[in-house]
This record gives structure tokens, sequence and C-alpha cells, in this order.
């Protein structure tokens, strides 16, 4: 059985600037960190979901391939993400480090 897509808003960023108004910038980087950490084990808890339901499915279990390649295709959206993540944040750091104080 396919699982239901899990649709729940994201944060807008009004309600994420008023939620950091009073945090110092450690505690802000502390958070990010750890939004990131979730992030990434959030992919590779998918990823192994992937790899758990290719293997039934070569064994011969019964996996839907419908479930499969959704499953497969969440993991690879989520990997083209974060790439496209860590791009912009090694931009963003190269274009600090040109700035001229």
């Amino acid at each position: 059985m396919i699982n239901k897509i899990n649709n729940q808003p994201i944060q807008s960023s009004e309600s994420l600037l008023k939620n950091t108004q009073n945090i110092s910038g450690t505690d802000l980087s502390k958070q990010f960190g750890s939004f990131l950490n979730n992030a990434i084990n959030q992919l590779n808890l998918e990823e192994q979901t992937v790899s758990q339901l290719n293997s039934q499915f070569i064994q011969g279990g019964n996996v839907d391939p419908h479930e499969l390649l959704i499953a497969s295709q969440k993991a690879s959206l989520g990997l083209e993400l974060t790439v496209e993540v860590r791009n912009k944040v090694i931009e963003a750091y190269q274009e600090i480090m040109r700035m001229q104080i």
C-alpha cells in the first residue's frame, strides 16, 4: 500500500524570524546545525528505506513496484535538494570571503 505524502506546511519566514529575534548567534548556529543534522538523518533514513525495498523486490518479496519507485524518487529529490543547499552555502561563504573590510 502506498503511504500518504506528508503535506504539512513549512514554517513561514515570518514565524521563523519571530522565534529567533531574542536568540544569540551561538544559539542560532546550534539550531541551524541541528536542523541540518536532522535533514541529513532523514535523507539517510530514506536512502536506507529504498535500499531495503529494493533488496526485498529483487528477492521476490511482496513489494509494490510503485511504492519502490516513489520511495526512490523521494530519496533522489532529497539528495538533489541537499546538494543544491550545499552549493548555495558554499557560494554564500565565498561571497563573504570576497568582501572587503
